[in-house]
């Protein structure tokens, strides 16, 4: 399995249904008027809030009383079906084309965080991780936002220098100290405003973390991008 499986694919049709797809997409338009938009989430870690109207930025409790490193998160979709599956079966199956379908989708939803970033920076995953996978999912949803968006992507300026524990079963403040050390930058982020990819955000450890690293190393700003939110 190598990139340029990625960059050249050509979807004819749906990854979910099966029907005729956009190409550019791979998802038929049915398919993704049906994907769950996470239209209203804090502005900060993109947790999913009540609908409210129009107004003014907002906040969920927690960001207010503690704001996390991250000037901004945003997420394409809510982390359930049928976006859920979809993101299972790129990362842990290795489906490149569902991979493709969801990052040239969400590069379309988020691209109006394009002219606030000067460069982007995918999640690393540890050397042993990266071997048993053969990828890392978030480079190359890294790598579709770049061509999308013209910013340049720079996929060795964080390194996963300790492997962590596996995360799933823990709450926030064991994330964080499961965490604690994992990241390593190298090369020149001073000033820089800086776009962070991941697949998922589940309580935001892992982007806040790896944030205070790029923050600490000179950036100017850390702005999350996920394809989803988990509730």
């Amino acid at each position: 399995m190598v990139y340029s499986d990625w960059r050249h694919s050509t979807l004819l049709r749906c990854v979910l249904c099966g029907g005729c797809a956009e190409p550019r997409f791979g998802l038929c338009s049915g398919c993704a008027r049906d994907l769950p938009r996470l239209d209203s989430a804090c502005a900060t870690c993109a947790i999913p809030l009540p609908p409210v109207p129009a107004g003014p930025t907002r906040q969920c409790p927690a960001c207010q009383s503690r704001p996390p490193a991250m000037a901004a998160s945003r997420c394409a979709w809510l982390y359930g079906f049928p976006v859920s599956p979809l993101i299972q079966r790129f990362k842990y199956e290795g489906d490149l084309g569902a991979g493709h379908a969801l990052a040239s989708l969400a590069a379309e939803s988020l691209a109006g965080m394009a002219e606030s970033l000067d460069l982007l920076v995918p999640m690393p995953l540890h050397w042993r991780r990266f071997w048993q996978r053969g990828f890392n999912q978030a480079q190359l949803l890294a790598e579709t936002f770049s061509r999308a968006w013209q910013l340049p992507t720079l996929p060795r300026t964080l390194r996963k220098c300790r492997a962590s524990d596996r995360q799933q079963s823990l709450q926030r403040r064991q994330r964080l100290r499961n965490l604690s050390g994992s990241f390593l930058v190298r090369g020149d982020v001073a000033g820089q405003r800086i776009g962070l990819v991941d697949d998922v955000i589940t309580t935001g450890a892992t982007m806040e973390t790896a944030a205070n690293a790029l923050l600490a190393a000179g950036a100017s700003r850390v702005v999350a991008l996920a394809l989803a939110r988990t509730p």
